[in-house]
């Protein structure tokens, strides 16, 4: 007998809904600037979560520590110990999509442009202004949330693409191509009846209501 989940408790169920409202990473070995910053933050109504360096971080996601779901983002300095902030663009890059925002005091243009074309999203010059640097996590969360939302809605379409068989499959394209019924059936050498049935699954499968709709859903599916 599966077992229910056991209730969250106070602090859970707070902390679940900073999640859910958006989680950020801050990235910086200045202690001061973290905790002004994760104050901040927490302010705000956001989760943070803080490292002292690149290196933590990655270990961290390393162990694929569970979190409440919400869209996040890495606040990072770009002149650290070890691994510097480029550095670990390229890694995030490697591992996924995670919305990235770079900080620093003392870097030039050629370090934001390198920020730039590795995918930040932002770049931000400390001292930061404080509506300045919510402005910028707000964005990184909005693009966080679309990845998410885009990334869900290709696993959909993934589930029900397995979920049909190869026949349907076969149907589903030439029915997505304007073939109607009796052309299916001469195609693939099968009853009329067989077509109109496989074609209705079709419909089920992928949730279609119209065939516009199994036109759409068959050309994000990849059929």
């Amino acid at each position: 007998m599966k077992s229910s989940p056991l209730p969250m408790n106070i602090f859970e169920q707070e902390h679940a809904a900073r999640c859910a409202k958006g989680r950020v990473v801050v990235l910086d070995d200045d202690t001061t600037i973290v905790l002004a910053l994760a104050a901040l933050l927490e302010l705000e109504g956001y989760a943070c979560e803080t490292h002292a360096s690149a290196e933590a971080y990655l270990q961290v996601l390393h162990y694929n520590r569970p979190s409440f779901p919400g869209p996040h983002c890495v606040l990072s300095d770009l002149m650290m110990p070890g691994m510097n902030g480029l550095e670990l663009q390229a890694q995030l890059a490697a591992l996924g999509d995670t919305p990235l925002l770079l900080m620093s005091g003392g870097s030039g243009v050629n370090e934001a442009v390198s920020g730039f074309r590795g995918g930040a999203l932002d770049f931000l010059v400390k001292p930061i202004e404080a509506d300045t640097l919510l402005a910028a996590v707000a964005r990184a969360l909005d693009v966080s949330r679309e990845r998410q939302r885009l990334q869900q809605r290709k696993a959909e379409m993934a589930a029900r693409k397995a979920s049909m068989t190869e026949r349907e499959r076969g149907v589903a394209r030439l029915v997505a191509q304007g073939r109607i019924n009796s052309e299916i059936a001469h195609d693939m050498g099968i009853a009329l009846r067989t077509v109109k049935f496989h074609r209705q699954r079709v419909m089920e499968k992928l949730q279609a209501q119209t065939v516009a709709d199994l036109v759409r859903i068959a050309d994000e599916a990849g059929l």
